[in-house]
């Protein structure tokens, strides 16, 4: 029997006091806190339900032209709201591929960014696990290790970040929005989630008792040469084997002025290489240009027993989304885009 306390908040202030203090947690639409409790991986004394805080249900144009995602918004309204599908196709498209309907009916925003690795032995409390017990050791490097990391691990922890959302959000360069104690802050999407290191317990830089009020996306939002192609073992709902959210803007002229690309699947978080973008900048996009930013992006690449596969994996499907985004009307089942 799980005993807890239940405390149900309607301002941000009160719920920022109310879990302040070890062994209390945010509830909002805990898809992944009861995953986590289920496998008695996750133990929380008191829950601040956030669910009657408003304010955090909406979302808002911002004065930069950029849009602001409340956190409790979920992840179904956020897909499908028009302002996102028009300007933002790429994190609505992200979305859809990342979970079923009604999974997406209940995740909320700030949930997203902050579930989990589905690492196999993470999950299992019978076995060692750095992320789960620190100084226990890291299986995974030398047991199953097929959807594990290639870029970014270390000797303490090889898993995975699992979020499909994010790798959109990264490459989109959102800023995270917080509220603790100590105040208010604005956290770059790419200093939000953090390499294992020595302390792969630590998915994160959010402070203690930190809530996540909003998700901000700058004005930029790639609409007219975009995609998200995510690589998984069935088609049906699954976490990414390889995925790659790809955006890039072309002058008159049909050269690359700005490119972003973010992979998922293969760190400990989003993973983002501003010089491969560089690269790409005031050339015509094409199978070699892609060819080359994804050999910059991979970079150190290096996998375990069962995942090099994914190396190789991952600099083709940089090529392909290349392709792809040059006409998102085209990323359809079937389809074979070209440049």
């Amino acid at each position: 029997m799980n005993n807890f306390h239940y405390e149900r908040v309607t301002d941000v202030d009160t719920a920022v006091a109310a879990a302040t203090g070890a062994g209390n947690s945010y509830l909002g639409g805990g898809t992944n806190l009861i995953d986590l409790w289920k496998y008695d991986l996750a133990h929380p004394e008191k829950l601040v339900d956030l669910n009657g805080i408003d304010e955090l249900k909406e979302v808002t144009e911002l004065p930069d032209g950029g849009l602001r995602l409340g956190a409790l918004v979920t992840n179904n309204k956020t897909a499908y709201h028009p302002t996102v599908q028009e300007r933002y196709p790429l994190l609505s498209r992200t979305i859809l591929a990342g979970a079923t309907p009604q999974i997406r009916n209940a995740a909320t925003n700030g949930g997203n960014l902050l579930q989990r690795t589905r690492c196999y032995y993470f999950y299992d409390a019978a076995s060692p696990c750095n992320k789960r017990v620190p100084g226990s050791g890291c299986p995974a490097r030398e047991g199953h290790n097929r959807l594990h990391a290639i870029l970014g691990h270390s000797e303490a922890c090889i898993a995975t970040m699992p979020s499909d959302m994010c790798v959109a959000l990264a490459a989109l360069e959102a800023t995270v929005r917080v509220r603790g104690p100590q105040g208010e802050r604005h956290i770059p999407f790419a200093d939000f989630h953090r390499l294992p290191g020595e302390k792969p317990e630590l998915d994160n830089t959010l402070g203690e008792d930190e809530l996540i009020l909003s998700i901000d996306l700058p004005a930029r939002g790639f609409a007219d040469h975009h995609t998200y192609l995510k690589l998984r073992d069935r088609h049906s709902y699954a976490f990414a084997v390889v995925s790659v959210a790809l955006g890039y803007e072309l002058d008159g002229e049909g050269k690359i002025t700005t490119a972003r690309i973010a992979l998922g699947g293969v760190a400990h978080k989003p993973w983002r290489v501003p010089a491969a973008e560089e690269l790409l900048v005031g050339q015509a996009p094409s199978e070699d240009q892609f060819a080359r930013a994804a050999d910059a992006l991979l970079e150190g690449a290096s996998g375990f027993k069962h995942n090099t596969f994914k190396i190789d994996l991952a600099h083709r499907a940089i090529i392909r989304a290349g392709a792809m985004a040059h006409d998102p009307s085209c990323q359809r089942p079937g389809a074979k885009p070209s440049l």
